[in-house]
């Protein structure tokens, strides 16, 4: 129970930041929208700060566990874990879209705060390690043939995916979901030595 009662104060918390902006987010509020009391969220939580830390953390984790257990199929080769791992960073409408916008919160805190950069720059690791994992399984059994190492390629993922992802994010012209897919997928698929189409591309 008491778990529960932590993980629907931290989405709560998510919500928020998510709809009004980090600075504007008050434990009150969180209270209110999590159905518990304001002493209730002080006993979680001591400070507004750890809880909204804590929040961005529990954001990036949940979408870890739940959209790149996809990528993780033993059974699935590396560019359809690879696939799937692209579709899980994509800021597709619902919980996803509202990740990004956490994570953009957190971007925008970070270079203001130095405090808060060592978070940043932990959930940016472990992002990138989700991608080196996986292409380093391919480049391994000659699936992908590129001459970079998998973090160098891990880290050429992550800069497409992010920056194609905020095009979506902000609802740029000519940036649907479908299109910044298609070109986080070629580029990714060139420098990987495989067919885009083996990354999901289309057209």
């Amino acid at each position: 129970m008491a778990a529960g009662t932590r993980e629907r104060i931290l989405e709560a918390a998510c919500d928020l930041i998510a709809a009004d902006g980090i600075d504007d987010v008050r434990i009150a509020r969180v209270a209110t929208r999590a159905g518990v009391s304001t002493a209730l969220v002080h006993h979680y939580f001591s400070t507004r700060e750890e809880l909204l830390e804590e929040a961005l953390t529990h954001s990036f984790e949940t979408a870890g566990s739940e959209r790149f257990s996809a990528a993780t199929d033993p059974g699935a080769s590396a560019a359809e874990r690879l696939a799937s791992a692209i579709d899980a960073c994509m800021p597709h409408p619902g919980s996803q879209e509202r990740d990004w916008v956490l994570w953009v919160e957190l971007w925008l805190r970070a270079a203001r705060d130095a405090g808060l950069r060592p978070l940043a720059a932990d959930l940016y690791d472990r992002y990138r390690a989700w991608f080196a994992e996986i292409i380093e399984a391919g480049l391994r059994s000659g699936e992908f043939t590129s001459d970079r190492s998998a973090p160098e390629i891990a880290d050429f993922a992550v800069a497409l995916v992010d920056g194609f992802g905020v095009r979506a994010v902000i609802h740029a012209p000519r940036a649907t979901i479908a299109e910044v897919r298609n070109q986080v997928a070629k580029r990714l698929a060139a420098e990987l030595g495989i067919e885009a189409e083996e990354l999901g591309a289309t057209g």
